[in-house]
């Protein structure tokens, strides 16, 4: 009777909430993803560089970018600021990706939402906009440095326009 109450004590422990909110195992970029990093490079024609902060949330299922740039507006606060939230579908093996960022400011639309199929060390986020053209967003992991690239590029008629060439080197900070 002891074993059969201690089996059942077991049971009720396993699956409870407190159990069950146990971080998700993570994808291999995922894990690479996680840290402090520093972001060089030209967007939109303009050298800059921004401290990136990303790390898991909500119990592991996503990994949150916090991306501040270093250069001021006239009011001395940061000319750039994003909030990202990237996540795996485990089911249809499609990364999803929500980037919220000071320059849309305007409210949450389609444009903030990304979706990539890994290529290897990539992640070739696309971000359909509301006038149909297509803005490429697309993270390189190179394991040799563990470090990554980011190039955006946007698309209309077909038509790829660069915007920017970005490298992340993990902070020394």
């Amino acid at each position: 009777m002891r074993r059969f109450l201690a089996l059942v004590a077991a049971v009720v422990a396993l699956s409870s909430p407190t159990f069950a909110q146990q971080p998700a195992t993570h994808a291999t970029l995922f894990d690479h993803l996680a840290g402090r990093w520093v972001l060089r490079g030209t967007i939109d024609n303009k050298q800059t560089t921004h401290d990136v902060d990303a790390q898991f949330v909500l119990n592991g299922g996503y990994i949150r970018l916090h991306e501040v740039s270093r250069e001021k507006d006239a009011k001395g606060k940061p000319a750039y600021e994003a909030i990202v939230f990237i996540s795996l579908d485990k089911k249809s093996g499609e990364y999803k990706v929500l980037w919220l960022d000071t320059t849309g400011n305007g409210g949450l639309s389609a444009d903030a939402i990304g979706r990539a199929t890994p290529s290897g060390n990539s992640l070739p986020f696309l971000f359909k906009t509301g006038s149909g053209d297509v803005f490429h967003t697309t993270f390189i992991y190179t394991p040799t440095t563990d470090s990554w690239q980011w190039a955006m590029d946007g698309e209309s008629g077909g038509r790829l326009q660069p915007f920017a060439r970005v490298t992340l080197n993990k902070s020394r900070q």
